[in-house]
C-alpha cells in the first residue's frame, strides 16, 4: 500500500512539474521589423500535434490520477488478499493503466478539438476561446451537464467504485476494471474539462481549480451536492457573461 501511494505521488508530482515547466509549448517569435518581435503560437504540424497530445495526456494524469488514488489503493489492498496476476505486473499498476487508457483517448479527442478550434481561428494565443459569447455558452453547457442524469449516475459509480470493486484474477480483467472505472470518471468529468478552453488550456490556476473541484466531487461525502451547487454557479456565471457579451 505504501509503495503504491508513493508511486502515485511520484507520478503526479512529475506530471505537475512538466506542466509548470511549460510542457514544451514555447511561442515562436515573429519579426515585425524595426527590431520589434511578436510572440506567436507554433503552426500545426505532426510534431506540434504530438507535443499537444503529450501535453493533454500528461495534464490528464496530473489532474485525474489524484482523484482515482483512493480506488487504486483499494485495488492494491484487495490484491494483498489474492495472488497477483500471472503477468508479474502488480494489480494496482494494471488497474491504473486501464484507467489512464481512457484518459489518453480523451486527450486525443481534446487535441483534435484544439486543432479544429485553432484552425478556425477561434482560439487566442493563450489557448482560450476568442469569442466571449461562445465561451459563455461553453460555461452554461458545462453547468447544464452537471445537472444531467448521465453526469450524476457516472459520479455515483465513481464514488461507489471505492467500496464495491471486486478482485479480478487475470491481467486483462484488472485492466478492463480500470477502463470501466475510467469510463465512469470520464462521463463524470468531461464537461468540466471543456472549461479548460474557457480559462486557458495551460492556465495553471485554472487547471488546479478544476482538479480540486473534481477531487471534491469524487471523494467528499457530499460530492453530489457539490456537483449541483457548482452547476448552479456555472449556469449563473455563464448566463451573466453571455448577457454582457451580447448586450
Amino acid at each position: 500500500m505504501k509503495g503504491v501511494l508513493v508511486g502515485i505521488v511520484g507520478i503526479v508530482a512529475i506530471s505537475w512539474l512538466y506542466l509548470l515547466s511549460g510542457a514544451g509549448m514555447s511561442m515562436e517569435k515573429m519579426d515585425m521589423g524595426g527590431g520589434k518581435t511578436m510572440l506567436m503560437p507554433p503552426t500545426w504540424s505532426i510534431g506540434y500535434a504530438a507535443l499537444t497530445f503529450a501535453m493533454w495526456t500528461i495534464m490528464m494524469v496530473a489532474m485525474m490520477l489524484p482523484t482515482a488514488a483512493s480506488t487504486v489503493l483499494r485495488v492494491a489492498n484487495l490484491a494483498k488478499e489474492h495472488p497477483e496476476p500471472p503477468s508479474g505486473v502488480s494489480t494496482a499498476t494494471l488497474f491504473t493503466l486501464g484507467y489512464l487508457v481512457i484518459w489518453t483517448v480523451f486527450s486525443a479527442i481534446a487535441t483534435t478539438t484544439q486543432w479544429a478550434l485553432d484552425s478556425a481561428h477561434l482560439l487566442s494565443d493563450a489557448m482560450t476561446i476568442r469569442s466571449e459569447a461562445t465561451a459563455s455558452l461553453f460555461v452554461v453547457a458545462a453547468g447544464l451537464y452537471q445537472l444531467s442524469s448521465m453526469k450524476l449516475n457516472c459520479l455515483r459509480r465513481c464514488c461507489a467504485s471505492k467500496d464495491t470493486h471486486e478482485q479480478r484474477h487475470s491481467p486483462w480483467g484488472v485492466i478492463r476494471d480500470g477502463m470501466t472505472y475510467g469510463i465512469s470518471c470520464l462521463g463524470c468529468c468531461w464537461g468540466l474539462m471543456c472549461l479548460l478552453f474557457v480559462g486557458g488550456v495551460m492556465n495553471m490556476i485554472w487547471i488546479a481549480a478544476i482538479t480540486l473541484w473534481v477531487l471534491s466531487e469524487k471523494t467528499l461525502p457530499w460530492g453530489l451536492r457539490i456537483a449541483r451547487i457548482g452547476a448552479v454557479g456555472l449556469i449563473g456565471w455563464g448566463s451573466i457573461a453571455l448577457a454582457i457579451a451580447t448586450y
